[in-house]
C-alpha cells in the first residue's frame, strides 16, 4: 500500500510541474495566470506568447502524463493491495492510477497555489500511452473542430468526449476486441467529465459568444 501511495505522490508531483508558469516567467517575466484567460495551460500560452511557446508547453504537459504512465508506474514493485477485479494486470492498473493522479496534479498543482491548467495536454499524454488508436482518432476530431470553430476549448472538449465514443463504436459496431474495454470505458468517461468540468467557464463563454477564437492568419508586422 505504501508503494502505491509513493508512485501516486510522484505522479502528482510530476503532473504539478507548472510548465506554462515557468516558461512565461522565463520568456517574458510574467505570470501567465494574470494574462489572457487567466488559465495556466498551453492554450493560454498560445494566445499570450505565441504558437511556438504554446506548443512547447502542450508537449511538456503531455510528457508529464506519459512520464507517469511509462516511468513512474514502473517504480511500483508490490502486488496490488486490493482485489483487482479489472481485466488488466496489476501493472496496467497502476499505470491508469498514476496517469489520473498526474492529471489531478496538473489541474490542482501544489507548486502554484493549487491553481493549474485544465488537464487536457497531460490527459493526452496519459491516453496516448493507454488507448493509442482511439486517442489518435480523437486528435483528428480536435483538429476538425478547431479548424471550423476556431475554439481550442471546444476542440479539447470534443476530443475528450470522442475517446469513449470511439471506444464504444470500435468495440460494438466494428467488433474490435479492445483489451480491458469495460475498464477503459468508464476511465475515459470519467476523464471526459473532468475535462468538461474544468472547461465549464469556456462553455459558458461559447454560449454567450465571447470565447476567444484563434486566428490562422499571419500577424502583420508594423
Amino acid at each position: 500500500m505504501l508503494n502505491l501511495l509513493f508512485v501516486m505522490l510522484l505522479s502528482y508531483l510530476a503532473g504539478s510541474i507548472p510548465n506554462s508558469i515557468i516558461i512565461s516567467k522565463l520568456v517574458r517575466g510574467i505570470d501567465i495566470r494574470e494574462h489572457g484567460s487567466g488559465n495556466a495551460g498551453g492554450t493560454n500560452v498560445f494566445r499570450v506568447l505565441g504558437w511556438k511557446y504554446g506548443l512547447l508547453v502542450i508537449l511538456l504537459d503531455a510528457l508529464k502524463g506519459a512520464l507517469a504512465v511509462i516511468v513512474i508506474a514502473r517504480l511500483y514493485l508490490d502486488s496490488f493491495p486490493f482485489k483487482n477485479i479489472t481485466p488488466f494486470d496489476d501493472f496496467t492498473l497502476v499505470q491508469i492510477i498514476c496517469g489520473v493522479t498526474a492529471v489531478i496534479g496538473h489541474i490542482w498543482t501544489v507548486f502554484a497555489g493549487f491553481k493549474g491548467g485544465k488537464g487536457i495536454a497531460t490527459g493526452l499524454g496519459v491516453l496516448i500511452m493507454i488507448v493509442t488508436v482511439d486517442m489518435a482518432l480523437a486528435l483528428g476530431v480536435f483538429f476538425v473542430v478547431v479548424t471550423f470553430s476556431r475554439y481550442i476549448s471546444l476542440g479539447s472538449i470534443a476530443a475528450a468526449v470522442a475517446v469513449p465514443v470511439i471506444l464504444v463504436i470500435r468495440e460494438n459496431l466494428f467488433g474490435i476486441d479492445i483489451q480491458g474495454y469495460h475498464t477503459i470505458l468508464p476511465f475515459t468517461i470519467a476523464l471526459a467529465l473532468l475535462v468538461i468540468y474544468t472547461h465549464r467557464k469556456n462553455i459558458d463563454r461559447i454560449f454567450k459568444g465571447n470565447e476567444n477564437k484563434i486566428s490562422f492568419a499571419k500577424k502583420k508586422s508594423h
